[in-house]
């Protein structure tokens, strides 16, 4: 079977006269491929990952603002839903990072064929989710410790 339709548009030459032109395709003919979907991801972490710096930001102007403001932070990122939006953060970083050292790879013109794209997607995403979970993991194991020290120590917050 054919496609019969043309992706063409009328332009103009410097002189004027009409041509065609090829238009570039739409999103409905690609096919979504891995590295399709992780390139635009790691686009997408970039501006997630940005976020969160934003969001440390803020963590650290309570900090220098003074113990009430710096207790309402900790109460913030100490909530459940707050340690989930963290350990996202978390995630978008690992994520951004892997993703940007396989781009400077491609850059320095190695890992480029078709292959080695496809092996290299679910590569990533594993480096991603490991690296993600062991550092969530551990990161809430420090932060469960400090808690029941504090609790101990009678000073519940």
């Amino acid at each position: 079977m054919q496609d019969i339709r043309k992706a063409l548009y009328v332009g103009s030459r410097s002189d004027g006269t009409l041509i065609q032109r090829p238009m570039s395709p739409h999103l409905q003919v690609y096919r979504y491929r891995l590295s399709m979907v992780l390139s635009i991801s790691n686009r997408i972490t970039g501006v997630v990952a940005t976020a969160g710096a934003a969001l440390g930001v803020f963590w650290l102007g309570a900090a220098a603002k003074g113990p009430k403001a710096y207790a309402t932070a900790r109460k913030v990122t100490g909530n459940p839903l707050g340690q989930l939006v963290l350990v996202g953060w978390l995630a978008s970083v690992v994520y951004h990072t892997v993703g940007g050292i396989r781009h400077l790879i491609w850059d320095a013109g190695y890992r480029y064929d078709k292959e080695e794209l496809n092996k290299d997607g679910p590569v990533a995403v594993g480096v991603t989710a490991g690296v993600s979970t062991v550092l969530a993991v551990a990161l809430l194991a420090v932060a469960g410790c400090r808690r029941s020290k504090r609790a101990k120590a009678g000073k519940v917050s």
